[in-house]
């Protein structure tokens, strides 16, 4: 009787039993699992933590890298500028020569090439491209040496022939033209606000040319200052087109933004201009008065040749800042940089050469303030859209992560 009632609760317990370890060993797998996943979020979550940590220490960098190539370009600039004025005021009168210290001083920036090269051209795997021939290389940078040289000449009569102020609000100009150029050349998009910017750039130019004749120099014709008008605007919009085949270069021919082809592009772009340059000084006799312009300078010899030499280094300070804005970001923004400068000049030549601002320049640098202000919201605009899809991007790769690791 015993047996048989034993037999019969060991039938009924003997299933329960089995049923509570099939239970446990769910259980256990499950929290297994769980644990793995918890494991992996917290992983996730870890490295996205210390990505986070990192990226803002590379935007901190990047931010003070452009904010350096900010000030090479501002302030070289500005410097160039009121120097290459300075010089036509003590009695200069060289153009060519005036013209060489634009270009001639590239060999300047070679130990900069050998300092800050290695860290900056480290070879990856999507850079390994086929490379242009010596033909290709050489038909570029002699095409845009030319260019370049018949372009410093324009600027050079530009300034010999217009007071400073008014020579920097025309060169305002060289935006609108970049901003046309880019959108044949480069697929720029024409938006509102670009659109808004050409038309006030393009006001704020043609506004100075009305100006009255007590605002130009005594020495200064009304013929040479129309001259000097269009020789600016004509350099301006050579200068917006040579920055656009550059980046078209870049793109199409080069195939490459590492330091080493912008600085090799700039160092051969500089020096075949020059030699151009040279021909055009010995061609045109004025070497042989180089010597008397030098004796008759108003603050000396000395200060004659101090005055081209730190011309020339300024010109290398603003190359160098806009070669590093060129390779950080683009070349409409080292250009929108550039334009950034106009109100600076006017304000040194009112301190430096007591020119007058009047009505008409005041005038043209707000219409220029507003064009560029304008020009800099759009690239706002754009750079806050990349960011919202690099954000919608990164999400999609978490999640596809997050899938193939379970």
């Amino acid at each position: 009787m015993h047996k048989i009632v034993i037999l019969r609760y060991g039938l009924v317990i003997l299933p329960l039993i089995n049923r509570i370890f099939v239970v446990c060993y769910k259980i256990k797998i499950t929290d297994s699992l769980f644990g793995v996943f918890l494991d992996q979020a917290t992983s996730l979550e870890t490295q996205d933590v210390v990505s986070r940590g990192s990226s803002k220490v590379v935007e901190y960098k990047w931010w003070i890298k452009i904010a350096l190539f900010t000030i090479f370009v501002l302030s070289g600039q500005s410097v160039a500028t009121m120097l290459g004025r300075l010089y036509f005021n003590k009695g200069g009168n060289s153009k060519w020569m005036a013209t060489l210290v634009q270009t001639l001083g590239f060999p300047l920036m070679l130990p900069l090439i050998f300092m800050y090269l290695p860290s900056k051209t480290t070879p990856k795997p999507q850079e390994f491209t086929t490379k242009p021939s010596w033909i290709t290389l050489f038909m570029l940078y002699m095409f845009l040496g030319i260019f370049l040289a018949a372009d410093c000449m324009l600027y050079t009569l530009g300034l010999n022939f217009m007071p400073v102020s008014t020579y920097s609000l025309i060169c305002a100009s060289q935006l609108a033209f970049n901003a046309f150029f880019s959108y044949f050349l480069n697929g720029q998009k024409f938006t509102p606000y670009i659109a808004n910017s050409l038309v006030l750039l393009s006001f704020s130019s043609t506004l100075l040319v009305f100006q009255s004749d007590s605002e130009q120099s005594v020495k200064t014709s009304k013929t040479k200052y129309i001259v000097g008008f269009v020789c600016t605007v004509a350099a301006s919009a050579g200068y917006g087109l040579m920055l656009s085949v550059t980046q078209l270069a870049f793109k199409k021919v080069l195939k490459s933004q590492s330091y080493k082809v912008v600085f090799d592009m700039i160092v051969y772009q500089n020096m075949i201009a020059s030699c151009w340059i040279l021909v055009g000084l010995f061609a045109s006799g004025e070497w042989k008065d180089i010597k008397g312009e030098m004796a008759g300078y108003e603050s000396g010899s000395v200060s004659y040749i101090m005055n081209l030499v730190w011309t020339s280094i300024s010109w290398q300070v603003f190359s160098i800042g806009c070669i590093g804005l060129i390779f950080e970001v683009s070349s409409l923004f080292s250009n929108v940089i550039s334009t950034l400068g106009i109100p600076i000049v006017p304000v040194l030549a009112v301190v430096f050469f007591h020119e007058k601002m009047n009505g008409v320049k005041v005038i043209a640098m707000l219409l220029a303030i507003w064009g560029f202000t304008s020009y800099i919201y759009q690239h706002y605009l754009d750079d806050k859209e990349e960011k919202t899809k690099a954000k919608v991007v990164n999400r999609e790769v978490n999640l596809i992560e997050i899938r193939i690791s379970q």
